[in-house]
Formats: C-alpha cells, structure tokens, sequence
C-alpha cells in the first residue's frame, strides 16, 4: 500500500468541494503506517453536500425527459446525457467521501473515484460543447434541422461521447497512475503528468471549439435579426409577431451568462493541469478543479431548468391538475 507524504494530493481530494488538507491526513512519517478513515472535516461535509445536491439535480432533469417521450430531439438527447455526465460526477464525489472518512481507503477506491471523475467530466465537458454544436444547427438549419435524421446522428454523436469519456476514465484503473512511481505524479495525485496534461490539452481544445461555436451562433442571430428587422419595416405591426421575435436581447444576454460560466468554471484547471507539477501547492489544485467539478451544480440551472419544455414536464409532475406538458413549443436552451 502506498503511503502519502504531506506534499501530496489524492485526485479526488480535490475534485469539488471536498479536498481536505494533506496537513489533516493521519501522521504517516512511518513509512508502514496503514491507511485508515480520515476524520470527518468541514470539508468532508461540504463534500458530501455538494455530492449530494449534483445528484439530486441532474437525477430530477434525466427523470423528466426520460419520462416524457415527446421529449426526444436531438437537444433534449443532449441534455440528458449532460445531466447523466454531472449525476456521476456528485456519485464521484460521495463515493469519495464514503471511502476517504467512512471506511478504510485503499488504492482500488482512489483509482476508482480518479476514474469515475474523469470520465463524468470529460462526458459532461463533451455534452456541453454537443449542446452548443446543436444550437448553432438548429439556427442555421432552422428548416431541416430536428429531423428523424437529425435525432439518430445526435444518438450516434453521444454513443461516441460516451465511449471516449469510459476509455479516459479507465486509464488510472488499468494502470496509468503515479502509485508506483511518485516521481511522475501530476498535481492530480495518483493521475500521472502525463495523462494529466494529455486531459487538460483535450479539455482546452474542446473549450475552443465550443466558443467557437458560440461565436457562430452570436453571428447567426445578428443575420437573423437583421432580417427580422427588415421585414418589420414592410410587414403591419402584429403582436403575435413581436412576442416570437422580441426576446432576442434577452436570448443574447442568457447565452453571455452561459458562456462566461463555462469559461471561468473550465479554464483555469484545464490550464494548471499543463502547467502545474507535484512540487505546486495543493492549494492551487483545489482552487481550479472546484470550480470545475461546481459546473455539475451550475449545468442543470443554466440549461435544463431554464428549457421551458422541461419545465412544463416539472410543473405539471408537481401539479398534475394545474399545468400540461405540451412539449410543442420552441426549444430555449
């Protein structure tokens, strides 16, 4: 069993809101000593909570839409994978909770968690730049796009997804970890640099390209504004017109908001992986990679909630004799 020295840092110890300082590991300058259950910290707890809500959040989202069969294009496939990717996240952070302060942690339980972790966020960074690549489609192919055609190439494009996510995540679990070997740990103990900077140089290319494709969907909507204005100079003033154009100013500042969470949430950890080393100081670990595992919290708040198709689904779960869930409407993503 290896042991770990105060200058190292677990993966999974700082992977939200749950690392705890190596300073409050048990004592382990005898290099024999056994690992035992941590006792239970601020952080652990905050851990655990953070853990629990990610999951309680994205369960609700993936209920609804896999409960409402009207709720099948392509953007709704998309958002349920997103909230599936940040379910397993908040189970990787209790499951890491559980082993780290409830039972005695092992090497197996570390590369589990590491591995759980980083296929979750990896599906969930991938989902949201499939969320993206889906809106830029359905302004510029407003016409064909939502399609059966459409629906089995978004399946095709998750079942890819989600392949390369499990491949990343079961790196660490089929040996591509620093446990044998301190001298090449990352700032992500037990990922080693390589594998690191391997994720972080793919997180920060698929970062890229979803702003990018935001990029595309800002010019989209000028074109279609401008054309909306234009027609408004020749068509009679119609309200029912109005009220279906008139939200573009506020659809522009939702998608800024969404925009400015990705970037501040997946940038600075995706950086540090490639830059930091062992030697850089656990705090600086902890201070990138929660707000990138906090994106789990933020995604279904930002996204799914804010669909008001899964809303009515919502309402009308809650309120059966009140509200009906007719799924019909624009999807506003």
């Amino acid at each position: 069993m290896m042991t770990q020295n105060d200058s190292d840092i677990w993966f999974e110890e700082s992977s939200g809101s749950g690392m705890t300082s190596p300073l409050s590991q048990l004592d382990q300058s005898d290099p024999t000593t056994i690992p035992e259950a941590s006792p239970l910290s601020l952080w652990g707890v905050a851990l655990c909570v953070s853990g629990t809500l990610i999951v309680s959040e994205n369960t609700i989202v993936v209920a609804a839409i896999l409960a409402t069969p009207s709720l099948r294009a392509p953007v709704f496939l998309l958002l349920a994978s997103l909230a599936l990717a940040d379910l397993l996240a908040g189970v990787a952070l209790i499951l890491h909770f559980l082993f780290l302060f409830c039972v005695e942690p092992t090497d197996w339980s570390d590369l589990m968690t590491s591995g759980l972790l980083a296929t979750s966020l990896t599906a969930s960074l991938l989902s949201l730049m499939g969320v993206a690549l889906d809106r830029y489609l359905s302004l510029s192919h407003a016409l064909t796009y939502g399609s059966r055609h459409s629906r089995r190439c978004a399946a095709g494009l998750l079942a890819l997804v989600w392949l390369g996510s499990c491949l990343i995540g079961l790196g660490p679990m089929l040996g591509w970890h620093c446990l044998n070997d301190i001298t090449s740990c990352s700032v992500a103990r037990p990922l080693t640099r390589t594998y690191l900077s391997l994720l972080c140089g793919g997180f920060l290319l698929v970062i890229m390209v979803t702003l990018q494709l935001y990029t595309g969907i800002c010019r989209v909507a000028r074109r279609h504004a401008h054309a909306i204005a234009t027609q408004r100079h020749f068509l009679p003033d119609d309200q029912s017109y109005n009220s279906k154009h008139g939200g573009r100013g506020k659809g522009l500042s939702r998608l800024l908001l969404v925009l400015g969470v990705f970037v501040s949430c997946w940038t600075p950890f995706a950086l540090y992986g490639l830059l930091g080393d062992a030697s850089s100081s656990p705090l600086y670990t902890y201070a990138t990679l929660v707000p990138a595992a906090g994106n789990s919290l933020l995604n279904p708040l930002l996204y799914s909630l804010r669909n008001r198709d899964i809303r009515k689904v919502l309402l009308h779960a809650c309120c059966p004799h009140r509200h009906t869930h007719n799924t019909h409407g624009p999807v506003d993503v």
